[in-house]
C-alpha cells in the first residue's frame, strides 16, 4: 500500500509539473489587468493607456487597466505582491515604489518591494516642470530665489501628498538651491496644480504631462525641467542644470517600469519581457508618446530590480540626512 501510494504522489507531482509548463507555454490565455496606483488621469494611467492597445496586440490578450488608488500606494503595491504570480496581475509603477519605500521604512508596514515583486520591465522615463504661479514676478530660477529672500516669511510649495514625486523632487531641488519654502501637501496633483494656477500656492513640481498645456496657455510659468536635457514638449525651458541647479543622486524624472508578484516563472517573465520590448521598440509607440515627453528607455528585469534598489538606497540617504518625516 505504501509503494502505491508513493506511486500515485507521483503522478501527482508529474502531472502538475506537466500542468504548470503547460500553463506557461500557453501563456497568456486570459485577459492580463495591469494595477495602477494612482486615479485615473495621472502620469502613470496616463502611460498605461498609452502602451495597452499595442501590448494587447502582442501578447494577443486584452490588457485592462485597474486604477486602485489609496494610502499613497501601498493599496495597489500590496494587492500585486499577493496576486498568485503567474502573470496575470501586473503592476505599472512608477517612482514612488521607491520613494515610499524609503520614506516609510521605519513603520509598521512590512511591504518591500524589493523582496516581494518581480522586475520585468523598465520602460520609459519622463521630466518634471518646476512651476510657479503668475502673480509670482520671476522668470527663473535665479530670480525665484532671489525673490523669496525678500519675502517676509518662507514661501509655500504645493505637492500631490507627504512622499510624493512632486514633493521628494522640490525637497531635492531646496537642497541644491538654498531655498526654503514651506510644504503644502494635497490629495492628488490636480489640486495641488489648481491652487498655484489660482495664485493660493506660489510653486510646484509636477509632470511634464500635467503641465504643457497650463505652460502654452499662459496659465502658468516653468522655470525648469528635471531631465538631463530640455524636454521636447517644452524645449524653450531649461534644465536644472541649464538654470544653475546641482546634479542631484536622486533620480528626478518619473520613470515606469512594470513588476509582478515574487516567484513569477521565467518563461512568463521572458514572454512579458518581449511584449514590451516589442511596444516600446515601435516608432509609432514612440510618437505617441513623445507629445507627452515620454522618453522610452527599456531595461530588462535584472537592471530595473539593480534601479530599483539603488533608487531605494538614494532616497533613503536623502530623507534620512533631511530629516524628511511621514506624516
Amino acid at each position: 500500500m505504501p509503494r502505491l501510494l508513493r506511486w500515485a504522489a507521483a503522478v501527482v507531482a508529474a502531472w502538475a509539473l506537466i500542468s504548470t509548463a503547460s500553463a506557461q507555454s500557453n501563456y497568456p490565455d486570459k485577459p492580463i489587468h495591469f494595477i495602477v496606483a494612482f486615479v485615473p488621469g495621472g502620469a502613470t494611467d496616463t502611460f498605461a493607456r498609452q502602451i495597452s492597445v499595442d501590448l494587447q496586440e502582442a501578447l494577443g490578450q486584452p490588457v485592462v487597466i485597474e486604477n486602485k488608488p489609496g494610502a499613497g500606494g501601498y493599496i495597489a503595491w500590496t494587492h500585486v505582491a499577493s496576486s498568485d504570480p503567474d502573470g496575470y496581475t501586473l503592476l505599472l509603477a512608477e517612482n514612488a515604489v521607491a520613494i515610499s519605500q524609503a520614506l516609510y521604512k521605519k513603520t509598521k508596514s512590512n511591504f518591500d518591494p524589493v523582496t516581494q515583486l518581480d522586475a520585468i520591465a523598465g520602460l520609459a522615463a519622463s521630466p518634471s516642470a518646476l512651476l510657479v504661479a503668475n502673480n509670482i514676478p520671476v522668470k527663473t530660477v535665479a530670480e525665484l530665489i532671489a525673490y523669496s529672500k525678500t519675502q517676509p516669511k518662507k514661501m509655500d510649495f504645493a505637492s500631490a501628498g507627504v512622499g510624493s514625486v512632486s514633493h521628494l523632487n522640490f525637497e531635492v531641488f531646496m537642497d541644491k538651491t538654498g531655498l526654503q519654502a514651506v510644504h503644502v501637501p494635497y490629495k492628488g496633483g490636480g489640486q495641488a496644480i489648481g491652487d498655484v494656477l489660482a495664485g493660493h500656492v506660489p510653486m510646484t513640481i509636477t509632470s511634464v504631462q500635467a503641465s504643457k498645456s497650463l505652460v502654452e496657455s499662459g496659465k502658468v510659468k516653468a522655470l525648469a525641467v528635471t531631465s538631463p536635457t530640455r524636454s521636447a514638449a517644452m524645449p524653450n525651458v531649461p534644465t536644472m542644470q541649464e538654470a544653475g541647479v546641482a546634479k542631484a543622486d536622486v533620480e528626478l524624472r518619473f520613470w515606469f517600469a512594470v513588476f509582478g508578484p515574487k516567484g513569477m516563472p521565467d518563461a512568463v517573465k521572458a514572454k512579458l519581457y518581449q511584449a514590451l520590448a516589442k511596444v516600446m521598440n515601435n516608432p509609432a509607440t514612440h510618437e505617441r508618446l513623445a507629445k507627452l515627453d515620454i522618453t522610452p528607455d527599456l531595461i530588462d528585469g535584472p537592471a530595473m530590480h539593480a534601479k530599483l534598489e539603488s533608487e531605494i538606497k538614494n532616497w533613503t540617504r536623502f530623507i534620512d540626512a533631511k530629516g524628511i518625516k511621514a506624516e
